[in-house]
């Protein structure tokens, strides 16, 4: 990987430099400004000879009209008030390297932008809000930063110019590098998305306070729990991928077999960067016993025929609406008598939590109905003593299911987490809603409480369900869920 000459401000390693050479005239001076072992010849061609690159009559994105709506409801929930809504910043992973950055929540849901650093401000009027993105403009060819930062267009790639972003976003787009004075000089009450960007919180420090800044983050989660028309195509686009993402991995089944995990992951992977934005989410790809592992994101285990694979995966798309798609499949395509027999068991659980979902309906409902059925099952395994309405009184099933079976799906894996309980797991099903169905058995390794046979199995069926207005959609009903139907599908794959 090149280095740039520097990451630090011109003129600071400037006049480093001077003062250890001993220099009485400042390097600066007879350097143009710009970096040590830079000539003025080359400083000054740099500045000339490009072609005009300004993109003009750019049509806006597609979701511009929604996000505006969102600002307005925005607007109207917190009149008089100045609110800053900042997209974050880059994060260091070693040394002079970052992490891939990925935008606020908030912050691309209200504006479209996915660029770092960008800040989004209302401003109170006497009818609302005036809405400006705040952003990085396109690199100035005169002070050299365009060829000698880090951060400069030849380093990182082309910004868009401010101009450009009034057109893409429909927003009036200014300096965000003069933000923070204005933030500093602004008066009357302001509230702030924390935790994204510390020198806005800086800047807003004697403005600002916490439980104001909360009532901003609840009503941003809370006004995601209802998708609009551009979100469920986003997220149907995000299943779909991920659907493909799933064919490709029982393809290679056999390569996974002669090396680990790694290369179900690095295949699922491979169709969530060449269709999406990225992977939702770090990828379970879990086989044989690791299935009982709920999160098993290490995915450095052996492949095995005759085990099962629980794969717990989605594809992002590039405005950052994740699917979350769980299968559990026969490694070598065909479930033995005790899997199936598990499988069968969650399969029967979902269908009931599936049937569960409709508009007028508690979300706590679909929960309820899949546990319901599981629990009959572990009673009539013997697992557990019944009758099930005191296995469920009790928890007792919760042994073997572990978690709940399903949460809010949308711009987050975990969509619509800092929403009111009230408004969310006590709240009422609406359409337009997005969430996950996934009812799951696992008996691990080391349970001595059930039959050696089950040991080490472990099964979740996980889709995305749509709550429309007269009942849902199955969002990912594309994947085979009946066992007889997922060997079917597998072996068709497999040639």
């Amino acid at each position: 990987m090149s280095e740039a000459l520097n990451p630090e401000t011109p003129e600071a390693v400037l006049d480093e430099a001077a003062d250890e050479a001993g220099e009485e005239e400042p390097i600066k001076q007879r350097k143009n400004g710009l970096y040590p072992g830079v000539s003025d010849e080359l400083a000054e061609n740099m500045k000339s000879g490009w072609a005009d690159t300004e993109l003009r009559g750019l049509e806006p994105i597609a979701q511009a009209d929604y996000t505006a709506a969102r600002r307005a409801a925005l607007s109207a929930r917190f009149p008089g008030d100045r609110l800053v809504i900042p997209a974050g910043n880059l994060k260091t992973r070693s040394n002079d390297t970052e992490y891939a950055f990925r935008a606020s929540v908030e912050y691309a849901y209200l504006t479209g932008n996915l660029t770092e650093d960008g800040v989004l401000v209302l401003e109170p009027t006497s009818d609302g809000h005036k809405a400006t993105i705040y952003l990085l403009p396109r690199s100035d060819r005169e002070n050299g930063e365009f060829w000698l930062s880090g951060q400069g267009e030849l380093w990182a790639g082309r910004r868009h110019s401010l101009a450009e972003a009034e057109q893409l976003y429909g927003i009036p787009a200014s300096d965000v590098r003069e933000l923070a004075a204005t933030l500093k000089e602004a008066t009357g009450p302001v509230r702030v998305v924390r935790g994204y960007d510390a020198g806005i919180e800086a800047a807003l420090t004697d403005k600002v306070t916490a439980e104001r800044d909360e009532e901003l983050r609840v009503f941003l989660s809370e006004a995601r729990l209802v998708k609009d028309e551009f979100e469920a195509g986003e997220l149907q686009k995000a299943v779909d991928s991920t659907v493909r993402g799933f064919e490709d991995v029982v393809k290679v089944l056999d390569k996974a077999e002669a090396t680990s995990e790694r290369y179900i992951e690095g295949t699922f992977f491979l169709r969530a960067r060449v269709e999406g934005n990225d992977i939702g989410y770090g990828s379970i790809c879990a086989a044989g016993p690791h299935a009982c592992t709920l999160h098993w994101v290490r995915n450095d285990g052996p492949v095995r025929s005759g085990d099962l694979l629980l794969l717990d995966a989605g594809v992002e798309t590039h405005t950052l609406y994740t699917a979350d798609v769980t299968r559990t499949l026969p490694i070598n395509g065909t479930y033995t008598e005790i899997q199936k027999k598990v499988y069968d068991a969650v399969y029967e659980a979902q269908e009931a939590g599936i049937a569960a979902v409709q508009p007028g309906g508690k979300f706590r409902d679909f929960h309820d109905a899949a546990q319901h059925v599981l629990a009959e099952k572990v009673v009539e395994w013997g697992l557990v003593e019944g009758p099930v309405e005191r296995v469920l009184e009790l928890g007792l099933q919760r042994r073997w299911t572990l978690h709940g079976t399903g949460h809010m799906l949308g711009m987050d894996v975990h969509d619509c987490a800092a929403a009111r309980t009230e408004t969310y797991v006590e709240g009422t099903l609406e359409p337009g809603m997005c969430l996950t169905v996934e009812p799951g058995l696992y008996f691990q390794a080391d349970d001595l409480t059930v039959p050696e046979e089950y040991r080490g199995i472990g099964v979740r069926i996980e889709d995305d369900i749509l709550v429309t207005e007269d009942g849902n959609v199955n969002l990912s009903a594309a994947l085979p869920r009946r066992s007889d139907e997922v060997e079917a599908w597998m072996a068709s794959l497999k040639g």
